[in-house]
């Protein structure tokens, strides 16, 4: 469990890093940072003009963290926002709980404000986990396909419908 001497280390760096955001569109420059195995690992988020393609800063750090080697992140803090500290969104939770611990703490703030303290686990309850998307395998017959929604088979075609098709059709 990290120290409280941690924490406020932690959401030092991301103050330090909500500083280089690149966010020209929305303005809303954040910094995150998260601690894994005693390292502190910061970045900010990076907008693009094609916004879709623009990459959180929680998401940022956790990039950080996992090429440096990490594989479990025991702590997490945001700064973001202005009048209000601006929680991480709803698809770094779940990448952070992918990383994390429910019981991991995050704490997140605005610049100069009160931070915020909670968990992982209260930000995601009931997370989806890899463990939700581990392929079935039959003893005796290796891999087996999971059937989708639609009761079909991944990969199996479905038959062309009876009439003419385009090709022969003259034009």
């Amino acid at each position: 469990m990290p120290r409280a001497s941690d924490l406020r280390r932690l959401l030092r760096a991301a103050a330090r890093a909500r500083e280089f955001a690149y966010a020209p569109y929305s303005r809303f420059a954040v910094g995150a940072a998260v601690l894994a195995g005693g390292r502190i690992h910061a970045a900010c988020n990076v907008e693009n003009g094609s916004f879709p393609l623009s990459v959180c800063a929680e998401r940022n750090a956790v990039g950080m963290a996992v090429a440096r080697g990490a594989r479990r992140i025991d702590a997490v803090a945001v700064v973001g926002g202005t009048s209000r500290p601006a929680s991480p969104c709803g698809g770094c939770r779940q990448v952070l709980a992918e990383f994390c611990d429910a019981s991991a703490p995050v704490i997140y703030a605005c610049p100069g404000g009160r931070p915020v303290s909670t968990t992982i686990g209260a930000l995601l309850p009931d997370a989806f986990s890899g463990q939700d998307v581990k392929e079935v395998v039959a003893p005796s017959k290796g891999i087996r396909r999971q059937q989708g929604r639609s009761g079909r088979r991944p990969g199996k075609r479905r038959s062309e419908p009876p009439g003419p098709s385009s090709r022969s059709s003259g034009r």
